[in-house]
């Protein structure tokens, strides 16, 4: 099952979600760690060290700054990116399936962008 990181504007209530459903689920919030306004440089790169995938809402930047890691070279374990628009119901799902299937480091230097279908 893969290492998840939640970052600091995340939805809560798709976090909560995902701990009904999969209690084992091993999930961190930024923000539980230190690093509240981290910026995404300092967010991947402890997400790296922690060999965890990054779940995000934001569109602009982290996405950059992941692909950036990758074209440096650099460890990225991957980053999911999930639209506001999802229904939360399908976040879950798809985060769930994404975390459990995955073998550790599958994701690693890529951006999948949910919904999956």
């Amino acid at each position: 099952m893969l290492l998840l990181a939640a970052d600091e504007n995340f939805n809560n209530d798709i976090l909560r979600g995902l701990m009904r459903r999969t209690p084992s689920l091993d999930i961190l919030r930024i923000q539980d760690v230190g690093l509240t306004r981290a910026s995404d440089p300092v967010v991947l790169e402890w997400a790296a060290q922690e060999n965890r995938v990054l779940l995000t809402h934001d569109k602009n930047t982290v996405t950059r700054f992941a692909f950036q890691r990758v074209t440096e070279g650099k460890q990225m374990p991957g980053v999911i990116e999930v639209d506001r628009s999802v229904p939360m119901s399908i976040a879950i799902e798809d985060i769930f399936l994404l975390a459990a299937l995955s073998e550790s480091g599958e994701l690693e230097g890529r951006v999948v962008y949910l919904p999956l279908r």
